[in-house]
Formats: structure tokens, C-alpha cells, sequence
């Protein structure tokens, strides 16, 4: 197998200088590694946008770090369509004060401990839920994000037909927390915080680089950095770059399950249309 071109997006939905949206760029390699190639930062979402369309050259498999869909327990409860396709031009048709109005109408009307429903994939991948508007925002993440994906013309599998989108261009929604917690557990490795980005944090940066470096990941994969790349990954006291390249490892899983075969980029067949799912989550 030929290297295979792949991405991992940390995303914002309100990207700025200061916090902008982060794409890391690679190759899978023939032996199971993932050499970093760049770092990209875009300072808009009008940009991040324009850089997605351009045609794929050679073609990629992205992991972004934001939801491709609602709870189906939310949106049947709402009224809304259940189809993914119609339901998510809805979404896209609401502003975030009307998001926010509803979904904390939903959230009031049920018992403590049960405010938020819940995707399937959130459980097995240790994910907020999808609705969430603060701590993260989620939900706008999703209002944000996933319109400019569908505009580009990406291909979304899972939730579009197959045929639907460019096949050179495969977005998948990835989550790099999960993989973060199977390497180092619940340790915080980053924060946005200035007062909280702490020797502590950039140690746990640098354990998390050096198991990835030995190969030492449960994706069955390893990472290749030079020093530079090291250092700017560890240096990123937001964590934003280290997320990126995590989202890119979980693409890479996703990309070697294609090219072995697998239609659905190692997608469960049994995963809900409409609701979506983090791909390298166990469903089982």
C-alpha cells in the first residue's frame, strides 16, 4: 500500500489569530506510520472553507473535530426532519439564539442528571453531547462547521449515499479526546487558560507525543515527527496542534480500513443515519 494523504482539523466555530482553525497534514506510510507533512492555520471560517474546496491533489481522508449530527431523541422530539440531509439544511436555517432558546427549553423539561439526549457514538467515544451549546459548544461547532463541509462537496460516509460528495475529499467526525485518554487517561494536557498552561500540561503533551512516537497506539499506528514538529506540538500550550495531529491518526485508521477494503472507512454498518458516529469509537 502507497502512502495515503490525510488530515485532522481542530476546529472552532469562531475561528480568530488567537484561536484559529488548526489542520494537521500527512501520509500514511507503507510500515504503519504517520509522518506529519504540515501545520495550517486558518484565521476565518471563510477560509477554512475556500482551502476544503480546492480540488484534492492528492485526494485525502480528513478526522474533524466537531459533530456531523443531532440526537435522534432530539430531533423527533423537536419535529424536525429525520432524514440526515433535510434535517441538518433545518439546523443550518436556525440562528444560535434560536439553537440555544430550544435546546435549553429541552434541556428544563427533563430531570436532573438527564438534561442533554445523547448520540449512540457518545457513550463508546466519551464525547459531550451534540446538543451541548457551552463547555464546549458543540452544538455551535456543528452549526458552524459541518454547512461549509456539505458547500465544499466533500464526501461525508455514512451519511450521504455513496455516490453523494467527492470520493477524492472524506470527511469523517473524529474526537481527539478519546485517543488522547487511551494514551495518558483523564491527565489535562492543554488549556486555553494562560494560568493554567502548566509544566504539568506540557508533561503530559510530551508523554503523549513520546507513546505515539514508539508506535505505542491503539490505532495500530505510529508517528513520525522531526524535532522541529515535536517542539511546536509540545510548545502549543492550547493543545490545538496536538489535537489536530490526534484527529489525523484516527483519519489514518480510518483511511487504512478503506484501503483494505472497507466502503465505510471502518464505520460501524449498524451506526444511526441520522445522528452520525466518531469514527475509531468501539461500538461494541
Amino acid at each position: 500500500m502507497g502512502p495515503l494523504r490525510v488530515l485532522g482539523c481542530d476546529f472552532s466555530s469562531r475561528p480568530s489569530a488567537r484561536k484559529p482553525i488548526t489542520l494537521a497534514l500527512g501520509n500514511v506510510l507503507c510500515d504503519g506510520r504517520v509522518a506529519l507533512q504540515e501545520l495550517r492555520c486558518f484565521e476565518s471560517l471563510q477560509a477554512w472553507s475556500e482551502w476544503l474546496a480546492l480540488p484534492a491533489d492528492p485526494a485525502w481522508v480528513g478526522g474533524f473535530d466537531l459533530p456531523f449530527g443531532l440526537p435522534r431523541e432530539l430531533v423527533q422530539q423537536l419535529g424536525w426532519p429525520t432524514d440526515w440531509g433535510p434535517c441538518m439544511d433545518h439546523y443550518a436555517g436556525l440562528t444560535r439564539e434560536r439553537i440555544r432558546e430550544l435546546f435549553k427549553a429541552f434541556c428544563a423539561a427533563r430531570p436532573a442528571g438527564g438534561k442533554f439526549a445523547h448520540r449512540a457514538t457518545d457513550g463508546p467515544a466519551g464525547a459531550s453531547p451534540s446538543m451541548k451549546w457551552v463547555n464546549p459548544p458543540v452544538a455551535y461547532m456543528l452549526h458552524a462547521g459541518l454547512p461549509l463541509l456539505r458547500a465544499a462537496g466533500v464526501h461525508l460516509p455514512g451519511l450521504q449515499p455513496s455516490g453523494d460528495g467527492d470520493a477524492r475529499r472524506v470527511a469523517l467526525e473524529a474526537y481527539p479526546g478519546m485517543l488522547a485518554r487511551a494514551l495518558i487517561g483523564r491527565r489535562s494536557y492543554k488549556s486555553d487558560d494562560r494560568a493554567r498552561q502548566t509544566p504539568g500540561r506540557r508533561d503530559a503533551r510530551a508523554e503523549l507525543l513520546s507513546l505515539l512516537e514508539q508506535g505505542r497506539c491503539p490505532l495500530g499506528l505510529g508517528l513520525h515527527l522531526d524535532a522541529s514538529q515535536r517542539g511546536h506540538l509540545l510548545d502549543d500550550a492550547s493543545g490545538d496542534r496536538l489535537d489536530a495531529v490526534l484527529c489525523m491518526l484516527q483519519a489514518a485508521w480510518a483511511a487504512r480500513r478503506h484501503a483494505a477494503g472497507d466502503p465505510r472507512y471502518g464505520l460501524p454498518v449498524d451506526m444511526d443515519p441520522l445522528e452520525g458516529w466518531i469514527v475509531t469509537a468501539d461500538p461494541s
